[in-house]
Parts: C-alpha cells; structure tokens; sequence
C-alpha cells in the first residue's frame, strides 16, 4: 500500500499519512463487511485520499518532483516492482548506510520506532533521529522513486541485501508474544526473489534467498503444539518443508560456485545445519571456518559472536577459552542490549558447571529479550540450574 502510494505521491510523508487513514477508514466500514480484495480495496482507498490532498493542497504540489522522474496518472494502480522501488529509494547512497536501513525497516516493514531500535541495537531516540532525517534528506536531494539503472546497482545491492535480511530476522523472532511475524518473513522472501530475478548474474541475492528459504524450512519444526521455542538441536527434522529446504540448498549451492561472499558464507552456515543428519553429526569445524571466512570480509561482532558459539561446540572444545571470547564481546557497543550474548554465556558457563554465574547471565538475557516466547525458554533454562 505505502509502496503504491508514495509512487503516486511522491511525498513519504503524504504517502503514510494517507495509507493509515485509509486503514482508520476500513476500521469504520469493514464492520459491515470485509471486501473481498481487503487490500486492493486499502490501497485504493490510500491512494484517492492522497489525490484529493494533492488537489486540496496546492503547497503539496510543489512536492511533485521528489520521488519520481516518469508521469504517474490518477488511475495508474500499483505495480509489482512498487515494493522494490521504495527500498532502493530508501537504500539510496547519498543517505548514510545507518539511515538507509532505519528508514527502510520503517517504511518498508512498517515496524515502530521501537522495533527498529531493537532490531539494529540502537536507542529508540537514535532510531527516531536516524528516520526522520532520511526522510528530510530525501526530499532536499530530489531521489528519485525508482530501481537504479544496471550501472547504479552494484553500490547499492549490499545494504539492500542488509536490509531484506533485517526485514526476515525482524518476523524470524518477532518482540511480543509470537514467536514469529509471518508477515515480515514473508514480505522478506517477496523481495529476496525480486532481486533474483532483477539481477540474475550476481551471487549475492541467490544466496541471501537460499538462506532465507533454509531458515524458512525448518519453521513448523522450531514451535512445538504448545507454543514453545524447540531448538534446532531438538527439533524433529521430517517436520522441515522438504520443498522449501531442496531450493534453499539448491540456491546456495550455485552461490557459493560464483563467490564468497558475507551472504554465501551466511547461507553455507545453513546449509552445513540442514544437511547434516542430525544435530550430533554437524561439521562444528567447517561451520566455525565459514565464520572465519565471514570475519575477514564482515568484521562484525555478531558474526564473532555466533563464531565463539559455534567454536563451542566442536568435540573437545577449550569452553574456558569460548568463555574468554565472550566476556570480551562483552565490552562492544553494538552486544551492549543483545540478548543472545547473556545466553550464549549462561550455556557455556552451565556445562562449565558455574551454575551460579549461569543463573546471573540467564537473568541479563531474559531482561534484554522483547519476546515472550523466548523469554519462557530462557527462564526454563535457568529454572534447570536451580
């Protein structure tokens, strides 16, 4: 909807404004009855009250130029590419990398301010600072609301993969009381195979799609009938959607034939999982090089941090020396509200039998974590060491 709209508008602004009015609209008349197209009848709703503030409004008009460079007539509905033209714009090089994945998380995702803090381990107020002066940048520079030429793409393919990625981690493990958004993951696999097909050649969106449909196979297994988290070491491998997992290994495959690159080593990660037979028979070694590889391309400190958990688990690992790995993340800004250090700690620490010191780390990670799911599972396994 706000994809279709800000075509029309040009204006982000005007485009969200209009895109929730029109679902306060819907919220007064649907319960009379739900139409049968919900959301064509939302975008069309969003979209004429946007042409009646453009006519009403003539300051509006002068906003007309900003985000489009080719006529766009009344009744001109939405187009398929309307999506990935709305996270190119915001995924433009004359915002700043922080701002061009704040802003899209925002628009494209329609996530709160909160969420997108969470989602990129930043402040709510920086979040707020880092959205609103994209959008002023937008509008000053006259970016234009299009897919780039092919000479444009490549400088712009990384952050868009970034941001594609952040959307399905944002679903994968969403704040509140699901444990996933099925809106977000699939929203994300939509884009992941419009870059496919938008630039077929490149590895890079191939292996982010081969990834992303990896990790989207083994979701029926990663809930059980009750609602809790089931770890992948415990989940029941023929739940995994065998379709899902065939295109996904498939993808990464011819991938890792072209490149090497952050996205390829990610989805050789999943790969190693989920055609390992089972838990026990994972190649810890290899999953800890292709971390090693990702560092020297992606020096990050969650890969670093999913590195040390990986490095963990290798038969006959040095644990006191994992543990050393992460009290020193421990000091990195960005793991400062990641929830995934304290538990990795508390696991290492429990079968380091410091059960004392696990309860304390397992108490930081539930405190840093938004969703409830998740949060039953922590407090079960600190309950353990009780």
């Amino acid at each position: 909807m706000l994809a279709s709209t800000v075509r029309l508008t040009r204006d982000l602004d005007l485009a969200e404004d209009c895109t929730q009015d029109a679902f306060v609209q819907a919220l007064r008349t649907w319960p009379d009855g739900i139409p049968s197209n919900p959301g064509g009848w939302l975008t069309t709703v969003a979209r004429r009250l946007a042409l009646d503030r453009l006519r009403r409004e003539t300051t509006l008009r002068r906003k007309l130029p900003l985000l489009i460079e080719d006529p766009v007539s009344p009744g001109d509905r939405e187009h398929p590419t309307d999506p990935l033209r709305l996270v190119f714009t915001c995924c433009h090089p004359a915002l700043a990398r922080d701002s061009q994945v704040a802003l899209t998380l925002r628009l494209i995702c329609g996530l709160t301010t909160r969420e997108v803090a969470a989602g990129l381990l930043i402040s709510e107020a920086t979040a707020a600072a880092r959205i609103t002066r994209a959008k002023k940048k937008i509008a000053a520079a006259g970016i234009p609301y299009r897919i780039p030429a092919d000479e444009e793409l490549a400088e712009r393919l990384d952050v868009v993969l970034t941001v594609v990625q952040l959307v399905y981690t944002a679903g994968h493990v969403a704040a509140g009381s699901e444990l996933t958004r099925a809106d977000l993951t699939g929203r994300a696999l939509g884009l992941a195979r419009l870059l496919v097909r938008l630039m077929p050649s490149e590895p890079e969106p191939e292996a982010l799609l081969g990834l992303l449909l990896m990790t989207e196979a083994r979701g029926d297994a990663r809930v059980s009938d009750d609602g809790e988290i089931v770890m992948l070491a415990d989940q029941d491998r023929r739940r995994w959607n065998a379709r899902l997992l065939a295109e996904g290994v498939s993808r990464a495959t011819t991938a890792l034939q072209q490149g090497h690159g952050r996205f390829a080593l990610q989805a050789a990660v999943a790969g190693l999982h989920v055609t390992a037979p089972s838990w026990e028979e994972t190649d810890w070694h290899q999953v800890v090089r292709m971390y090693d590889a990702m560092l020297l391309s992606w020096p990050s400190p969650i890969v670093a941090l999913n590195r040390a958990a990986a490095h963990s688990l290798v038969p006959g690992a040095d644990l006191d020396a994992v543990l050393e790995e992460l009290d020193a993340l421990g000091n990195e800004p960005a793991l400062k509200s990641y929830a995934y250090l304290p538990a990795a700690r508390a696991d290492v620490l429990a079968r380091l039998g410091r059960a004392a010191e696990a309860v304390e780390a397992y108490d930081d990670a539930i405190a840093l974590t938004a969703n409830a799911a998740e949060q039953r599972f922590l407090s079960r396994r600190r309950g353990a060491l009780l």
